[in-house]
Order: C-alpha cells, then structure tokens, then sequence
C-alpha cells in the first residue's frame, strides 16, 4: 500500500540524514548547521504523500504537511486568521492522551461541500503521542481501496438480493411436490420407484433451497456489516436480555443435537451497541458450539465483567481446532472440517459476522482450542460508551484475508 511505501520511505530519509549529520564529524568536516538540519526535516514532512499534523497540549496545529491541507483535516479557527485541526483529529489527540495508547482508525470522510458523501475521503488515521503532550497525527489516502471495497459489498448486495425471489420459488415448488407425493404414499404404500425417487429429490430440493436462502440472509448482513448501511446509534445494552434471547434461539438445535447450554458468571452487565447485531453474534457462538460437539455434552456461556472490557466466552466439548485452522476460521467461507459443515448446512460466514460486529462495537473475537479437546471462543466488548463522535461515522468494510482494511 502507499501508505507503507511513505513510512519506509520517511524512514530512510530520516536514516540518511542522521548519517549526513555524522558523517561530516567522523570525517573531520564541518557539520551542517542546525538550521539546516531544521530546514532538511521540514522538507523530508513536506515531501511526503501522507498527511502529517501534530498538536500542542492545547490540540492547536503546530505543524502541518501541504498532503494534510490537501486532504482537509484542518478548519478554520475560532479567532479570524487561525486554523483548527478537524475534530476527529482532535478527539483522536484526546484520546491518546487519556490512554496513552496509539489510536489507529480507517473510515470514510465527506469532501468540502458533499455532504452527501457521493465521493468520500478514504483515509486511515494513527495518531501516536511524540513526548511533552504533542500528539502526531498520520493521514493515509486510501480512497481507492475504498472505493473498491464498496463497489465488491453493492454487486454481492444486488447478487443476493435477486437471488431471494428464485430460492423463494424453488422452496415453494418443493413443498407442493412433497405435498401432492404424499397422499399418494399413504393410499399405496408399495409406491413405485420413480414417485419414491421424486418424494426424495423434492426433499433434498427443500434442504438445499432452505441453506441457500439462509447464505443469501447472511451474506446481506455481513455486506450491512461491511458499511452498506450506518451503525445504528450505540445505546446500553443489558447482556442478560442477550443471553436469554440467544438461549431462546438456540434451544431447539440443542435440544435436536443433546446439547445442554448452560450460562455462568457475572449478572447485570451492560455494554454499548447494537442489542440485535450483538444477540446475533453470541447466537452464532453458541450455534457454531452446539453444532461443533458430541451428543450428551455441554456449551457453557460465561460472563466476566471489568473496567474496560465485558468478556462473553462460549466453550464447548467438542472435537476442537487445528492449529493450522486457527488463524483462518474468521475468514468468509472458510471451513475448518468441510464435512461437518455439510451436514450442519453451515454456511462458512457465521464466524466472519460476529468479527465484523466484534470489530463495529469496538472490540474484537478471539479463540483458544485444542484438537480433540474443545474450543472456546470470547468476545470483548468495550465496557464504556464510545466516543460521540467517532460513534457517528460509518464503518469501514474489512477484508479479510491478505489485502485486510483495518479498523483497530
């Protein structure tokens, strides 16, 4: 990406210039004034593609970059002749400041006067504290990619959704041809072997039209999730009404697979988001588990509560995970036993939707296994609101796999 090219490039300008600074001391030469070096920093900024702005204690712009101008990350002042960093940077200053951790964010933002956000900025920010309170701030144009990302999420939207109508009428003809096979098979038992044969293709017809419909229903959420839609406004959501929607929706596969779910831990926790979207992704947990173990075993949920993060972790007793699988069980489709997966109708994109909501609540999925020995998977979610203002921007589509957006 370019915007590493800049940072590796920024880097070895900056190597060269301290060797051009020592160089001339070991040689016995005169060594360039400070000046000099001031004015050879300044352009080394200047030069670069990225976007470069550091704030003072008071988040006041005391040096800025022409890629920054250019991207319009600065507004003008309150005081007539005086510039302002754009809030986002300053509530992205704020926030290393309260940490004192790096902040990292990739979204979309309008252009001067679009406010209709027809053409978007695409822009990662990082923004790092430098020592005595200064705060700098690295912009990288990453519109394209963006761009791209939106045009794959509006084809596989526009895909599934003229898939519905078909897969709604194959499910409709299977069910009229199990229907008119079945008064046949009641008046005569010893059917002939093609209405036999008809009976079960219409069955396998229903199933295999029932899990197709199921992965056209999630490929539209996971492309809602990706930023084809805003986030709804992040309000409190009790983890308890959570847990017993999920366990409200689950209890039947349980109950058909010998299942117990079981629920432990902390009562009365809350976190902050989207109380459908986070059911969802627990709901996936807990189905993945169910589906993933043996009869007459347990899924426990447990619930863990702290200052920062709310941990929901979802362990099973099931036939676990390879190490080689680990790492790419998020990834869409990817199935980790293909068999298994047929005969669940999985669809490969449970796990790949409850990253991306993990990802758009602000927190993250992870999971520890062992072949043979079960697998547990936890989700932590921020303990306390989010940002006003970064709660209100779109959010960034993430692809996993090698060319990955991300949103840290």
């Amino acid at each position: 990406m370019e915007w590493a090219v800049a940072v590796v490039v920024a880097v070895a300008l900056a190597a060269g210039l301290a060797v051009g600074f020592m160089l001339p001391r070991i040689l016995g030469r005169p060594a360039i004034a400070d000046e000099q070096q001031a004015g050879l920093g300044r352009r080394t900024i200047d030069s670069l593609r990225a976007g470069v702005v550091v704030l003072d204690n008071d988040d006041v712009p005391v040096l800025i970059n022409p890629a920054a101008r250019a991207m319009g990350l600065l507004r003008a002042g309150g005081t007539p002749g005086t510039i302002a960093a754009h809030p986002l940077i300053r509530t992205l200053a704020g926030q290393v400041r309260r940490t004192g951790v790096r902040r990292e964010i990739e979204l979309d933002l309008p252009r001067g006067r679009d406010s209709a956000g027809e053409n978007p900025l695409g822009v990662h920010l990082r923004a790092i504290g430098i020592g005595n309170g200064f705060i700098a701030v690295e912009a990288v144009d990453v519109t394209e990619s963006h761009r791209l990302a939106r045009v794959r999420r509006d084809f596989v939207a526009n895909v599934s959704h003229e898939l519905k109508t078909p897969i709604g009428a194959l499910q409709l003809l299977a069910e009229a041809l199990l229907d008119a096979t079945e008064p046949a098979e009641a008046a005569a038992p010893d059917l002939s072997e093609d209405l036999v044969a008809a009976r079960r293709f219409a069955e396998r017809i229903q199933h295999e039209s029932t899990r197709l419909g199921r992965l056209v229903q999630e490929l539209l959420e996971l492309t809602r999730l990706q930023g084809a839609e805003p986030q709804p406004p992040a309000e409190p959501v009790a983890l308890d009404w959570v847990i017993a929607e999920v366990v409200d929706r689950t209890r039947t596969t349980a109950s058909a697979r010998g299942v117990e779910v079981t629920v432990d831990g902390e009562r009365g926790l809350t976190v902050y988001g989207s109380d459908t979207q986070l059911a969802t992704a627990v709901a996936n947990l807990v189905e993945n588990a169910i589906n993933y173990s043996a009869e007459d075993t347990s899924v426990r949920v447990t619930l863990r509560g702290g200052d920062e993060h709310v941990e929901i972790a979802v362990a099973d007793q099931g036939i676990g995970i390879a190490p080689t699988d680990v790492d790419r069980i998020f990834e869409r489709f990817y199935r980790a036993d293909q068999a298994r997966s047929r005969s669940t109708g999985g669809t490969g994109l449970g796990l790949a939707i409850v990253k991306h909501i993990a990802s758009n609540h602000g927190g993250r999925v992870e999971v520890s296994s062992t072949l043979g020995g079960g697998s547990t998977f936890t989700l932590r979610l921020p303990a306390r609101p989010p940002d006003d203002l970064l709660a209100t921007l779109p959010p960034v589509g993430i692809e996993t796999g090698p060319a990955e957006l991300r949103q840290v």
